[in-house]
């Protein structure tokens, strides 16, 4: 999933949800519906957090400097998840609070067509959105389901729109059965009702989101292929005794930092040490365009085994 695939899915969506947010408003406001203020509501919202994904992505992409100095590619994974915040605090909040309202105090619905022409609107112009993002999101989940893409997934930005659009259209269509129940019982808390729906799908949605996000910025490593590989090609060297450790952090979508502990053999003088590193070093970033910095730390087989899970000193640390 590219940069500029993630921006283009972004921009659909925030002028789709801003064209559909007016509309809807306008909608609530002549017919009085509580499902389509729910609905206005949580396009805006929408709307506020493709911003916010867009302003995520260009602080993503600033240079490393002295304070950050592996860059701010973590920036994605922040906004990413104050999005999800913003989903169920103020798109989940308002929408149930709004429902057990009308529930409570119901009112009739005036002028229902206008709800009907206006979700059937928003359904296009979802629908087209949620298609881009569900191509976009396609094209990097190989062979693997929907579900474990999602939890491979180390850019945010697809998926989230992904969410946020599958999330509108169960609205809509909710918001659409609200209105045409209420209309044809003409009992009016159908429309009160249709809105806390909306609000408990836009609470589960934020909910798996924050779960999703929550990894990635806390520090989730490379996918176990990728660890594969890179402890296969530091092994593969000789005067290598053995690979003890390899671990690795996302510090953004686009940045793998790589951590490698090694035991190399004892016969190997300071310059072989030195040319076999720079040389893996070398391999792993040309087979893994992800991998920006490689850190090999020289260490004791046995020491390692004396002291699991604690930091011993090491013999020779090459950083």
């Amino acid at each position: 999933m590219s940069a500029s695939g993630s921006k283009k899915v972004i921009f659909a969506a925030l002028i789709g949800n801003t064209l559909i947010a007016i509309t809807k408003f306008i909608a609530s406001a002549i017919t009085g519906s509580s499902a389509m203020l729910s609905e206005a509501i949580h396009s805006l919202v929408d709307t506020g957090n493709q911003g916010l994904l867009l302003y995520g992505i260009k602080r993503a992409n600033k240079p490393a400097d002295k304070d950050y100095p592996f860059g701010y590619g973590k920036e994605i994974y922040f906004w990413s998840f104050i999005v999800a915040i913003l989903i169920f605090a103020l798109g989940a909040g308002v929408s149930i609070y709004e429902g057990i309202r009308h529930i409570i105090s119901p009112e009739p619905i005036t002028n229902p067509y206008i709800n009907y022409i206006v979700l059937g609107l928003a359904l296009l112009f979802e629908g087209a959105a949620w298609y881009m993002a569900f191509k976009e999101f396609n094209k990097g989940r190989g062979k693997w389901s929907y579900v474990k893409a999602v939890q491979r997934a180390k850019d945010p930005s697809i998926f989230v729109v992904l969410f946020e659009d599958s999330a509108a259209l169960l609205g809509l269509m909710v918001a659409f059965l609200g209105v045409l129940l209420t209309q044809v019982t003409g009992i009016l808390w159908f429309d009160g009702l249709a809105s806390i729906i909306i609000g408990l799908i836009l609470a589960g949605i934020a909910i798996w989101l924050a779960i999703e996000t929550k990894g990635l910025l806390i520090g989730e490593s490379a996918n176990s292929e990728v660890n594969q590989e890179i402890h296969a090609i530091a092994a593969s060297y000789s005067g290598i005794d053995h690979v003890n450790e390899v671990l690795t952090l996302h510090m953004g979508p686009g940045f793998i930092l790589v951590n490698i502990s090694i035991d190399f053999m004892d016969h190997l003088s300071a310059a072989e040490v030195e040319e076999t590193i720079a040389a893996i070093d070398q391999e792993i970033k040309s087979r893994n365009m992800l991998v920006k910095r490689v850190f090999i730390e020289a260490e004791r087989r046995q020491a390692r085994k004396q002291a699991p899970g604690q930091i011993i000193e090491k013999d020779t640390d090459f950083l």
